[in-house]
């Protein structure tokens, strides 16, 4: 079988129903395995000039090699050079240091990504803000829907305050919430952390660029919370994501035994850790967004995808704006002149209806001298009319609304008419007009106007069309007569 139907040695042992070690020993498979190579290279005569080479210059680069190669008489091609330099480079196996930590004295921070969620029309990123002292392993995480600075100082105040105390140094990973730039030795941290660190007297220490395993207890507990509290999860949203956590945290992350001493849970560990952190200051942090806004001509200020309603008189001027993860608030000056519940959703406008009344009331108001120029271009004697209003104690911005409908009802000529007889009578109102109006129609034995309802919207409603002479489509009419 193997020799003239050449089967493999497992076929031969399936068919023979004997084991395969059975049937090498039979056929002696050994005698066909060869240690040496079966054919010559060009770069045999220079492998001991390459190995003598990487011994005194372990980094040296393979197309450096090469050029000496070549410079003495090789022939051969590159790429076999850099095949035989990958297989004969010594290999440095970098070794770890188990480094033991005192309680109180470190803890390490870093974000876990755990994919996204949607909201609404809008896709957001789910993150997770990890904590963990280094003694006593205990946990927290705050799930959030970004990676911002600001939900990063959220983070570490709800787990200074969950811990009950401070570590006396946090490490971090060189993530631009921590470390802004860095050369070298030389550390520009983000000032808001530095901002942290003061306000709750730790030292901030960021690891060794590409130096994760020296913060491998955040790694760690990362990956142990992915796969045993992420992993087939369901949520209502991001609170209800966090309150599950809090539970999953007390009931079995903390119930485990503490590493390094199975004796006590995480949790008896954390207890007695407790007592050596650092005291919590007396005010909390200040985590929340601040950021310099300003609207467009309408009343809203954009933020995060979404548009927040302001006061009308807001609009275009200077304001403040001041996020936190569940409201905004715009500040004109130190007086907070808008409050509205986030939105994580996109293109949603969010109102106060008070700013959208105040709003409409000021256009109604504006629009009412514009109201009383129109009448005033029509009516010769209207400014007399409006003055004699004024001084009666009357109220001038009824009388314009009441005015404008009576000129399109009865017309120009008819208006000026009752409105100077009115004046003559001493009778300077809105309802003397309106009755003057009347009793000189039903004299003409006209018919009484018929209102047209426009739509309530300013563009309609507030649109004036000048009168043509109906002459000018007698002339049109004639010339088409004329073509014909």
């Amino acid at each position: 079988m193997f020799f003239a139907e050449h089967f493999r040695v497992g076929t031969i042992a399936d068919v023979l129903g004997i084991h395969h070690d059975t049937v090498s020993r039979a056929i002696e498979t050994e005698r066909f395995i060869s240690n040496g190579r079966l054919y010559k290279s060009k770069l045999d005569p220079y492998r001991e000039f390459i190995a003598t080479t990487l011994s005194s210059y372990p980094r040296l680069r393979s197309t450096r090699i090469y050029e000496m190669l070549v410079s003495r008489g090789y022939a051969g091609s590159s790429s076999q050079v850099r095949a035989t330099v990958a297989k004969m480079r010594p290999r440095q196996t970098e070794v770890f240091v188990r480094l033991n930590t005192m309680p109180g004295e470190q803890a390490q921070v870093d974000w876990g990504s755990f994919g996204s969620i949607v909201i609404g029309r809008a896709k957001r990123k789910l993150s997770a803000f990890v904590m963990v002292l280094s003694w006593s392993r205990a946990i927290h995480a705050l799930f959030t829907l970004d990676q911002t600075t600001e939900s990063f100082l959220r983070g570490h105040a709800e787990a200074f305050d969950y811990f009950g105390g401070c570590a006396r140094i946090l490490l971090y990973d060189n993530l631009k919430s921590a470390v802004l730039q860095r050369y070298g030795q030389s550390i520009h941290f983000n000032p808001r952390i530095l901002e942290l660190a003061s306000h709750y007297h730790f030292m901030p220490r960021p690891v060794g660029v590409a130096r994760g395993n020296e913060k491998g207890k955040v790694e760690r507990q990362i990956r142990f919370l992915r796969d045993r509290f992420f992993a087939a999860r369901h949520f209502r949203d991001v609170d209800d994501l966090n309150a599950q956590f809090v539970e999953w945290r007390d009931t079995w992350a903390h119930a485990r035994p503490c590493p390094g001493d199975d004796s006590i849970t995480v949790a008896q560990a954390l207890e007695r850790e407790r007592n050596v952190l650092l005291p919590l200051p007396q005010n909390p942090f200040f985590c929340d967004k601040v950021a310099a806004v300003s609207s467009g001509k309408t009343p809203y200020i954009r933020f995060d995808l979404n548009d927040y309603s302001i006061p009308h008189r807001l609009v275009m001027k200077p304001l403040t704006l001041c996020a936190s993860a569940t409201d905004v608030k715009i500040l004109d000056g130190q007086t907070v002149s808008a409050s509205h519940n986030r939105s994580y959703d996109r293109g949603q406008r969010i109102e106060n209806p008070a700013h959208i009344t105040e709003l409409l009331a000021w256009k109604r108001n504006a629009r009412e001298p514009k109201r009383r120029d129109h009448i005033c271009a029509f009516v010769k004697n209207a400014e007399g009319f409006f003055l004699e209003v004024l001084n009666s104690g009357g109220d001038l911005n009824t009388a314009t609304k009441r005015l404008i409908h009576l000129l399109d009802d009865y017309g120009p000529d008819a208006m000026s008419a009752a409105i100077g007889e009115a004046l003559e009578r001493g009778t300077p109102t809105v309802a003397s007009v309106t009755h003057i109006l009347e009793r000189n129609r039903r004299k003409q034995k006209m018919a009484p106007p018929v209102r047209i309802e426009l739509p309530d919207h300013p563009g309609v409603k507030d649109l004036r069309t000048a009168q043509h002479n109906l002459e000018t489509y007698d002339d049109l009419a004639k010339n088409i007569n004329d073509q014909s």
